[in-house]
């Protein structure tokens, strides 16, 4: 596997927290604790968009590629929702004075994660919240989404994945996941396994089929692992932690194949927060709180 860096992205003030895909394949975009949300082409590297000012820190954005809508989490405040072909705002939701750690979209609808322990299911079209899960006092730090088996799994500091029917939204099962708050979980692109990491720094593969029995366990990271993506045509996955590196793993045998960091690949020199796959180039983008966005080019 050869790791090349395809470029930096700089112009951040502060650490870079949340990144999503933009329209074009060559495009993404990029937040954080300066509230710039940032539109950037890959080709253009030296000419960021300033695409929007939040008052607040961003962790959270996601992008609607049906309709070419950006979803903005705005800490304490609520949800923005952006026309990003005409940037303009198509409409704000009011929803909590918590912070807003993850935005999920799926068909019509969409799962906020705050920090007070609760999802909010919003309907994307109408913009008006469908339902509050509550089965935590401590935050939502991830969602992801198993359409196979209907079901949506959900990461809490309470050190907990819980995991609830899509349906109507009741809990099936709580696993007692990791030592520490769970901040990343991604469901394998074939929906058979789940994967799950955060503060304690491992890296655990849940078996969907056997009723989310641990298959492994590994110590994946020095510290904290901050997110999970897996690559868009691969057998691939990579981590990225607080321990300023990015792994990359194979998705079969989850075995390490790649580490990038700072000494080998001239990588983030602090905690790497946010990883992207963008799908047509199969470039990795990853953000940091040393407020740049770097792009990878791996093969």
């Amino acid at each position: 596997m050869i790791v090349e860096k395809f470029d930096t992205f700089s112009g951040h003030r502060d650490s870079v927290f949340a990144l999503a895909k933009g329209n074009d394949n060559n495009q993404f975009f990029s937040s954080g604790a300066d509230g710039l949300v940032v539109r950037w082409n890959i080709e253009k590297p030296d000419v960021g968009e300033l695409f929007a000012k939040i008052p607040t820190s961003v962790y959270a954005l996601a992008y609607d590629d049906i309709n070419n809508h950006l979803w903005i989490g705005q800490n304490f405040d609520g949800i923005q929702v952006l026309d990003i072909l005409n940037k303009r705002e198509i409409g704000s939701l009011k929803i909590t004075s918590s912070s807003i750690f993850v935005i999920k979209l799926l068909d019509n609808q969409v799962f906020v994660g705050l920090s007070d322990g609760t999802v909010v299911v919003i309907d994307k079209q109408t913009l008006l919240t469908r339902k509050h899960i509550k089965a935590s006092d401590k935050s939502v730090r991830a969602i992801d989404v198993n359409p196979k088996t209907q079901e949506i799994a959900i990461g809490y500091s309470d050190f907990t994945v819980k995991i609830f029917d899509l349906i109507d939204f009741s809990l099936k099962l709580v696993l007692q996941a990791h030592t520490n708050s769970v901040f990343a979980l991604k469901y394998s692109p074939d929906f058979n396994f789940l994967l799950s990491g955060g503060r304690d720094a491992h890296l655990k593969v849940w078996n969907v089929a056997s009723n989310y029995q641990l298959q492994h366990d590994i110590v994946a990271h020095l510290f904290a692992i901050n997110d999970i993506c897996y690559h868009p045509t691969l057998p691939l996955f990579a981590t990225c932690s607080m321990d300023k590196s990015i792994k990359v793993w194979d998705g079969v045998n989850f075995k390490l194949k790649k580490v990038i960091d700072k000494a080998r690949h001239a990588s983030h020199g602090t905690s790497v927060n946010k990883l992207l796959w963008l799908k047509e180039s199969a470039l990795l983008v990853s953000g940091s709180d040393d407020r740049n966005v770097s792009v990878w080019k791996i093969s």
